[in-house]
């Protein structure tokens, strides 16, 4: 039985924690002590994820030296604002262990894909890769049936890295195109907020399934010109975690479109929301390597210009429906 190191107690971190705690030992690691503190004594993380029990394979540590000892493979879940600090800690502790990632988004002012700061970090032969697709922690966690993608930098660590997490209710498929599940997995948050806005409109239906089909046109040119395969955007961790995130009702991205509907402001909805949104940060550092490689990408500018910029919800979708008549395609 082989011990998986799961680094960010939040619902995701702690869903994929318990679902690999039924065949391989699990030390999940919080950075907060007294979250820590009442893991341990309600063997649940009622803070995030309700009271779903930890089985005796799953222990809680903050000691992240403590946790990674031992470990065949590191699973970092923290959010990508805090990837870099992390490896730099593991690289401190002198770890050669393979690390996946299952946090989706950009690095926030460098605009960075989580691959590109491994390879910063920790180097190019470095065993890494990304885990992404259409994944509710509420759902994982229940039991109910769960499919991911896991791209790697090396074909043999991605099988072995995919057979770690695979079993009972999920299925983890393998791919060598980390640059397109990191893309699908992060640029997705950006186009559900989008998605969250139109549905708290009241543009029914038929808007929505424009949003999310032009939002996956975006999302594919995006990440073809940053070297990604077309094919993989037609998978999970591009179609599959586009529906599931613009239409769900547990997307926080999409819960962020719609209260941008409502009238509140970020500061507020972020406020109240809890847990963290990538698809917020994720709309400027996209709009950042958009506008600087030529990319045209109009549902997220007019995300960001709503997220950052002050434009009201109606507005943005307005100058939406307002483009000029173009062919389709991608």
């Amino acid at each position: 039985m082989a011990k998986i190191a799961v680094l960010g107690a939040g619902a995701w971190g702690t869903a994929l924690a318990i679902q690999i705690s039924q065949q391989h030992n699990v030390c999940l690691w919080a950075r907060n002590s007294g979250h820590v503190s009442g893991m341990r004594k309600a063997r649940a993380n009622p803070l995030y994820l309700g009271d779903f029990k930890f089985n005796d394979n799953l222990q809680v540590e903050d000691d992240l030296a403590t946790a990674i000892d031992g470990a065949s493979m590191i699973l970092s879940v923290v959010p990508t604002a805090g990837f870099r600090d992390i490896l730099k800690q593991i690289k401190a502790l002198e770890s050669d262990q393979p690390i996946v990632w299952a946090h989706k988004g950009l690095e926030p002012q460098s605009a960075k894909l989580p691959h590109e700061v491994a390879i910063e970090e920790l180097g190019s032969n470095h065993c890494w890769g990304a885990l992404s697709g259409p994944s509710f922690a509420a759902e994982l966690v229940r039991g109910l049936p769960t499919a991911v993608t896991l791209a790697a930098n090396n074909t043999d660590f991605a099988l072995v890295a995919a057979s770690l997490i695979h079993g009972n209710n999920c299925r983890v498929y393998t791919s060598n195109d980390v640059i397109g599940v990191s893309v699908g997995g992060a640029v997705k948050n950006v186009m559900a907020i989008a998605a969250g806005i139109s549905d708290g409109m009241g543009f029914g239906n038929n808007a929505r399934a424009a949003m999310i089909t032009r939002g996956l046109a975006e999302i594919t040119r995006f990440g073809v010109a940053l070297g990604a395969k077309t094919e993989t955007f037609m998978g999970l961790a591009g179609a599959g975690d586009l529906i599931l995130t613009c239409t769900g009702q547990y997307s926080r991205n999409r819960e962020v479109g719609l209260q941008l509907a409502s009238g509140k402001s970020l500061e507020d909805i972020l406020q109240g929301l809890g847990h963290v949104a990538e698809g917020v940060n994720t709309a400027r550092e996209v709009m950042r390597l958009a506008d600087n490689m030529g990319i045209d990408m109009p549902i997220t500018f007019e995300v960001n210009q709503a997220l950052t910029h002050g434009k009201s919800a109606r507005d943005a979708v307005m100058d939406l429906l307002g483009r000029g008549q173009k062919a389709e395609g991608f």
